[in-house]
């Protein structure tokens, strides 16, 4: 279950890396989902080779500009909200 986009995109990494080291020393798409795929994930083989196809690298790059973006704009502060508060914040306490 994933329970964020960024999560989910870093299992899919996980297995690409594992079919990746694996496949190089020729063992078979089926022997590498048996044998180290499907016990340690709990997927099904169709969500194994989906897996494989899914372009995690690009995904998790636009993930990290989103967030660093929505970062910024969380850091951006107005200054003229805050001075009117402060005004208001005098006004009511000179009220007295």
């Amino acid at each position: 279950m994933a329970y964020t986009r960024r999560y989910l995109l870093t299992r899919i990494k996980e297995v690409n890396e594992i079919y990746l080291r694996e496949s190089a020393h020729g063992v078979s798409n089926e022997y590498i989902y048996a044998h180290h795929i499907r016990d340690r994930f709990h997927i099904s083989r169709t969500t194994f080779y989906e897996y494989l196809t899914v372009p995690y690298e690009r995904q998790l790059r636009e993930l990290d500009q989103k967030e660093a973006q929505e970062r910024a704009q969380n850091l951006t502060i107005n200054f003229e909200d805050y001075d009117n508060r402060t005004d208001e914040r005098q006004d009511c306490s000179t009220e007295d």
